[in-house]
């Protein structure tokens, strides 16, 4: 099945809690240009590698997150309270659905990302 954007499992709670703040202004202004995209409900297909997202990200070196291990651990978990697989194409609306229904509104982002460096962001907007 064909998709238009390939996105990485974890930047699903990343996007619910994105502030316009970031690693740099371009890393930033990229980020809100794709959750704008992405409003149109594309088809998406679900990974556990760099995306379109991270193409801006300095973090980002030849196609590898400096933190791999740790967002890797964060994608797993993901795709396990979501019920996803790897690879999984669907429209992104189903893909935030589910990251709402089965991590943020049941709380359970934290103990999944608790440790990264951008949690006060997602304290502060998740209270509002």
């Amino acid at each position: 099945m064909k998709y238009q954007y390939k996105i990485r499992t974890h930047h699903g709670m990343c996007m619910a809690f994105f502030q316009g703040k970031g690693y740099s202004s371009e890393f930033t202004a990229h980020m809100g240009e794709i959750i704008h995209k992405l409003e149109s409900n594309p088809t998406i297909c679900i990974s556990t590698q760099t995306d379109i997202i991270c193409s801006k990200c300095p973090k980002n070196k030849q196609g590898l997150c400096e933190t791999e291990r740790k967002v890797i651990e964060y994608d797993r978990q993901v795709l396990k309270y979501c019920g996803l697989s790897e690879g999984t194409v669907m429209p992104y609306a189903d893909f935030k659905k589910a990251v709402y229904e089965n991590i943020l509104i049941p709380n359970k982002r934290e103990e999944m990302c608790g440790n990264c460096q951008w949690n006060e962001l997602c304290h502060f907007n998740a209270e509002q």
